[in-house]
């Protein structure tokens, strides 16, 4: 059953310095069709996790329509890359693996049949669309595929195959491959290529050859671009964009690329978006442009705007991204609550202003998140949800999925199947679901939290407000975390005028502003204040 209340007041609401990511494996979420779970013959033994699983764009869409997203508060939904992956797979030490996670592409140009087709890519985006959800896909311009028997190196013009890099200075970060036998896109290269002949006999193959050349020849006519190879994949992936009208890009890998590759890759996906919207006018969802998030591996939120390769600094925010990963966020989770959330205010409000950073507690490749063993879950929850800058949920986190896997090895642990049982049939998981639940839509329909500024009013029990402030509305919010469970009566400040109407959403229990304080009767220790005519 669909559970969604969708509103155009709800849309107006919606800034990305907000926002409320949901990050998921793609093949990890949802098998919304199991028709499509091998392909390319992908039937050989794999270590443990690292085989395709079934999860598919279907499987995303399904949830969607199902109201499960929106229950949560999401307002944009981070998947991982479906273009085409190799069709063989390799041994990473710990078993043969596939490409399920997304990051091995073969050809840009189509999405794998793992995950899907157009015409589900098309679904997804129109029903994410209807329920206010933007979608961020998940982008790789540095390297290719590893290479396989069935899965040819793509030529010297196009690619390196070494060194290693190093990570010394900037040029052993950009001028090397990240692992063995992960060919390393030669972005610097200025000089016209020709395209790969298995993927000229590939194309042939399946009928596309025509109209794939025919679209590189406007591609270049139009922009004057020299056909070298990072300007064919950035004509290949913001094609994503002016076809289907994807919102973002997640952005891989950005600190193993020149700079400058970004700004290119954000002047074409500006034009990509305007023309999706020019011929899509009834599928708009807002006035938002287009938004992209990198991933410099390492950056944190305390450096500014700065990344320090040790020999030079390199300001990504300069080159086309609005936000990046803020790698430190775990760490912070360890303080207590005003630390990090007075701390995250004040780098946004200042060195950060006018841009974002996404933060998180869990990931796909980060083996040393905070609470590996979900020992605080809660905790974890609040400290996310709560925190200025943009929330990044990953898959499971609001329902406990096990980060620690028998057997697996490495980053595998962090890629279990989505805990769906879980979710239908354990009373704790379901009561943390709830937590998380109440928080993502109090989040939702309130950007401060996110992107306003934050002020304590009371040491203990810990209260405190965030207020925002743009052309098109104010926001204002009072929060009581550790407060007493039972009656209680807690201090508002100025926020709110005596008299004013309040609604605790955690408890959905409507209160009245007397003598700048407000008393209640609740079983909780989360109080979530919002004035009852807000937006």
């Amino acid at each position: 059953m669909d559970t969604t209340e969708n509103s155009n007041k709800d849309h107006l609401k919606f800034i990305w310095e907000g926002a409320n990511v949901y990050f998921l494996i793609t093949d990890r979420f949802c098998n919304g069709n199991s028709e499509n779970d091998i392909n390319f013959d992908r039937n050989k033994s794999c270590g443990k996790l690292r085989n395709f699983m079934g999860g598919d764009l279907q499987g995303i869409t399904q949830k969607i329509k199902e109201g499960y997203f929106t229950n949560l508060g999401i307002n944009a939904i981070w998947f991982t890359p479906i273009v085409e992956q190799i069709h063989d797979c390799v041994d990473e030490g710990s078993g043969n693996s596939y490409g399920f996670h997304g990051y091995w592409a073969k050809d840009w140009t189509n999405i794998d049949p793992n995950f899907g087709t157009k015409e589900d890519l098309h679904e997804l985006v129109k029903t994410a669309h209807e329920h206010g959800i933007r979608l961020l896909m998940d982008v790789v311009i540095n390297h290719t595929g590893p290479v396989t028997e069935k899965d040819p190196v793509w030529p010297d013009d196009w690619v390196r195959t070494g060194p290693v890099c190093s990570y010394d200075s900037y040029d052993t970060t950009t001028d090397c491959v990240l692992v063995k036998n992960l060919p390393d896109i030669k972005t610097e290269n200025n000089n016209d290529v020709e395209l790969p002949n298995f993927l000229i006999e590939k194309w042939k193959r399946e009928d596309r050859l025509d109209y794939e050349l025919q679209e590189l020849d406007d591609f270049f006519t139009r922009t004057g671009y020299p056909r070298a190879p990072k300007y064919y994949i950035i004509k290949w992936l913001t094609n994503y964009i002016k076809e289907f009208g994807i919102d973002g890009f997640r952005v891989d890998t950005v600190k193993h690329v020149e700079e400058d590759v970004w700004s290119i890759l954000r002047k074409e996906a500006d034009f990509a978006f305007d023309q999706w919207k020019n011929n899509n006018p009834d599928q708009i969802l807002d006035d938002n442009k287009f938004f992209m998030v990198g991933e410099v591996y390492g950056y944190n939120i305390h450096n500014g705007k700065q990344y320090d390769f040790g020999d030079q600094k390199v300001n990504y925010f300069d080159h086309g991204f609005n936000a990046l990963i803020n790698f430190q966020f775990k760490y912070d989770a360890e303080q207590d609550y005003e630390s990090i959330f007075r701390r995250n205010s004040e780098e946004l409000a200042t060195q950060l202003k006018g841009y974002t950073v996404l933060n998180y507690t869990s990931s796909h490749d980060d083996e040393t998140p905070f609470d590996k063993e979900r020992k605080r879950p809660f905790n974890a929850a609040t400290k996310l949800l709560l925190s200025p800058g943009i929330s990044q949920i990953y898959y499971g986190d609001e329902s406990a999925r096990p980060l620690i896997i028998s057997d697996a090895q490495g980053d595998a642990n962090l890629r279990s199947f989505m805990n769906w049982d879980c979710i239908e049939n354990d009373s704790y998981t379901k009561n943390l679901l709830g937590h998380y639940q109440k928080l993502g839509k109090f989040r939702a329909q309130h950007p401060t939290v996110g992107a306003g500024v934050h002020e304590i009013i009371n040491e203990s029990p810990y209260i405190f407000k965030r207020t925002f402030s743009s052309e098109k509305y104010d926001d204002k919010v009072v929060i009581g975390l550790d407060v007493p469970e039972g009656p209680k009566k807690l201090p508002v400040g100025d926020s709110f005028i005596n008299g004013t109407l309040l609604n605790d959403t955690y408890s959905n229990t409507t209160v009245e502003v007397k003598d700048g304080f407000v008393q209640m009767n609740t079983p909780f220790s989360v109080v979530l204040l919002e004035p009852i005519d807000a937006l």
